[in-house]
């Protein structure tokens, strides 16, 4: 991926500025080795907005994924963690889960690049949003915009779990192809590509499962 405007080299839980430059990495697009033939950009399509934010579990229906899911087998490390986060609240749900991380994933990229601010508080934990916040007022500052297009959710799958109390840690290894770069006040490119590109992102979402919120924000984010 490229770099974009801010180079950090590590993961945030307790360094904002990781975190910032992980997720924008990721955003900008950096090249995993497999990168499809270049395709005309078109402007990306902007996603739904609530007043609250889409839930990535709690939902009557099970929002359907575009992606294949990976669950762990019950009986793994992961998978027993997730069997506890059941028991502490029964309407968990891992797949249910999993298609409301596609839904959060497009609107927190489209977000971003669109500076919408009221999406991404919404779906993200405050140090996250902070800089996420951060990262759009520096761009706007220098005249900049982002253009980002999710083609494709290719994979979806449950990396990692951790319970610490009654609050819920769930890491997904999501795969996309993307077409994403950053422009400056003319038009031209300043960083990222209009080639369809692979991106492998890590996300850590979080969530009390006793709140009466049943949304999971994210935390955490690395590429993959």
């Amino acid at each position: 991926m490229g770099s974009g405007s801010f180079p950090v080299d590590l993961v945030l839980f307790g360094m904002i500025a990781a975190f910032l430059v992980l997720r924008l990495r990721s955003i900008l697009g950096r090249r995993t080795g497999f990168e499809r033939p270049p395709q005309p950009v078109q402007p990306p399509q902007g996603a739904p907005r609530t007043a609250t934010g889409p839930i990535i579990e709690g939902r009557p229906e099970a929002p359907t994924p575009s992606a294949p899911q990976s669950i762990p087998d019950p009986t793994s490390p992961v998978g027993q963690t997730l069997v506890k986060m059941r028991e502490v609240d029964r309407s968990f749900d891992p797949a249910r889960f999993l298609g409301g991380v596609d839904q959060a994933f497009r609107m927190i990229v489209t977000g971003f690049a669109q500076g919408d601010r009221v999406t991404l508080r919404n779906l993200l934990a405050d140090e996250t949003y902070a800089a996420f916040e951060g990262a759009i007022s520096a761009r706007e500052a220098a005249n900049e915009t982002q253009v980002s297009e999710i083609r494709a959710i290719q994979q979806l799958a449950v990396d990692g779990a951790e319970l610490k109390g009654k609050t819920a840690q769930i890491t997904v290894r999501i795969v996309s192809d993307q077409v994403s770069y950053t422009q400056d006040a003319n038009g031209r490119p300043t960083a990222g590509t209009d080639a369809v590109t692979e991106i492998i992102d890590l996300w850590t979402f979080e969530r009390d499962l006793t709140s009466t919120d049943p949304t999971w924000r994210l935390v955490a984010a690395r590429s993959g």
